[in-house]
């Protein structure tokens, strides 16, 4: 019989109900290691405004009598404004990738420390510097520390959150992106009348607040338990899943999700699954290189929605589409990104996973080709058409941020078997910031008008529209559902299903709360059902 918590609609359907501690304990170390997310997305945020702001202008770059597509009356090239805001991808790429032997070797707590500390080297050249050489140095160094976070963060919540409500704490650190984005938006409009180096000094230098409250809430939060167990530290680890849970040493409960957790370490140990090479091999029980794959291609494809054209290159575009107050419509659409990201951490537990990226993809798609038809059909002067613009783009976002946002984040968390996690964490991040540097660097040759340049402008999201539809048959043929499963289970789920199959092998896995331990019993079960089907 399945456990009765099992059959609840509302988040954490499953939740043990009489564990008020474990609940706790997942919302304190969730906000705490959120604040990487803050960190992340603010930083990312924080260049879209200070790009535009006339004293920074001044100071980067060079007068021009081109008033109408640079009313500060300052510029600087295609070239070095794709370059300032795309080089802090490079160092995030880089740093996604040192995120694996960080998190194997420091651990996943104390690695998120390291990281920040780099990420403030970063912050403080950014501050300092009056040239462009500095400037664009500390982007990268920042984007280390940044990239480092970026893949440690929802490895620890993955591996320390309670399984049904796993998907809502990793939302949570989508969610967190959001915040820093729309606080970099509202500094940013804050301080951009200021005429002096202070207008982007302040914004900048206040990452350091958050950088200090990352790194002093991680050191007194817990280990991942899984983290200990591959150590061989059982003892560490049983302390830190009772800290995790609430749950008491000696409680049945805790010893057996520790004993799953050394099962299933010990299997995937003898596939060899341990190297990167072992990543990429074919033929696998454990469909390593198919989870690998699919790990690198979800970063790759909530990329490729364009979400990242609004917010790095979001004011340029609304002043150069004739509407007025660029900044303000940059602030209301980052608060349609945050807010609209909370019912995205609901829906992620109730309606699923692979579910809600398929609606997520379809509703995108819709909106971004009717933004780029109104953007081609309707001139500058037509209020109404910008209006539209305008609400289309929101609702995009909102559509984004509910879904891909931080879904994406979730399936990169949990898909991975724990032997190489941080293997495939890593390279899935650092695919995500390839392609983000990728775009960074190429929209504003794709959108800017001039010699060399394509000169799209609302064109552009015809190109957003076409890969959200490609986000839709990636999703369909590549996502299982995971929703409500341990992450051992979700190994069982990948051996024994294809992603079209996986309801149906989920459905079992929970109904018999099934666990690593009775992989061989599940997988004889699910090939004997198979045969029959086949029979009928």
């Amino acid at each position: 019989m399945a456990p009765a918590a099992f059959n609840g609609p509302e988040i954490g359907a499953n939740a043990p109900k009489n564990k008020a501690a474990g609940i706790a304990m997942a919302i304190t170390f969730s906000a705490f290691a959120a604040f990487g997310g803050i960190l992340y997305g603010y930083d990312t945020g924080v260049i879209n405004g200070v790009q535009a702001m006339k004293d920074w202008l001044r100071t980067f770059g060079f007068p021009t009598t081109d008033l109408v597509n640079h009313p500060t009356g300052f510029m600087i090239s295609t070239a070095e404004q794709s370059l300032v805001v795309s080089i802090l991808s490079v160092g995030t790429f880089f740093g996604a990738l040192l995120g694996a032997p960080t998190a194997d070797i420091l651990g996943r707590k104390w690695g998120i420390v390291f990281s920040t500390l780099i990420f403030c080297i970063g912050v403080a050249m950014q501050t300092a510097s009056t040239a462009l050489p500095l400037f664009v140095a500390g982007r990268v160094i920042a984007g280390i520390g940044v990239g480092e976070v970026s893949v440690l963060i929802p490895m620890y919540q993955s591996e320390c959150a309670p399984k049904w409500i796993r998907g809502t704490v990793v939302s949570g650190y989508q969610w967190a992106i959001t915040i820093g984005i729309l606080l970099a938006s509202v500094v940013n409009n804050a301080t951009q009348d200021r005429d002096d180096h202070s207008s982007y000094r302040i914004p900048i230098s206040i990452q350091f607040i958050w950088a200090a409250v990352l790194a002093g809430g991680m050191t007194i939060l817990p280990e991942s338990p899984r983290w200990l167990i591959m150590k061989g530290r059982d003892a560490d680890a049983a302390h830190s899943l009772s800290r995790l849970t609430g749950a008491p040493l000696d409680d049945p409960t805790l010893t057996d999700d520790l004993s799953e957790m050394k099962i299933s370490l010990e299997e995937e140990r003898r596939l060899g699954s341990s190297t990167y090479r072992d990543c990429f091999r074919v033929g696998e029980p454990n469909k390593i290189l198919f989870r690998i794959v699919t790990g690198m291609a979800i970063q790759m494809w909530q990329q490729l929605t364009g979400i990242n054209f609004i917010f790095y290159y979001g004011t340029t575009f609304f002043m150069r589409s004739g509407i007025t107050d660029a900044f303000l419509i940059s602030v209301a659409t980052n608060v349609v990104n945050v807010f609209m990201t909370i019912p995205g951490m609901w829906a992620v537990e109730r309606f699923g996973r692979r579910r809600m990226l398929l609606i997520g993809a379809t509703g995108m798609c819709v909106c971004e080709f009717i933004v780029a038809i109104a953007g081609v059909a309707l001139p500058q002067s037509n209020l109404a058409g910008q209006k539209v613009l305008i609400a289309f783009v929101c609702i995009y976002i909102g559509f984004f941020a509910s879904t891909w946002g931080p879904i994406a984040w979730v399936i990169t968390g949990e898909i991975f078997p724990l032997n190489v996690r941080a293997k495939g964490m890593s390279l899935a991040v650092a695919s995500n910031w390839l392609w983000n540097f990728a775009i960074g660097f190429a929209t504003p040759f794709l959108v800017n008008s001039g010699p060399g340049n394509a000169n799209l402008q609302a064109k552009v999201f015809f190109i957003w529209g076409s890969t959200c539809f490609c986000c839709i048959v990636f999703t369909y043929f590549c996502i299982p559902e995971t929703k409500g499963l341990s992450l051992e289970q979700i190994d069982v789920l990948y051996m024994h299903s294809t992603p079209l199959t996986s309801h149906r092998v989920r459905a079992k896995l929970m109904a018999e709360d099934a666990h690593a331990s009775d992989e061989k019993i599940v997988g004889e079960e699910i090939r004997t059902e198979d045969s029959r089907d086949d029979k009928v």
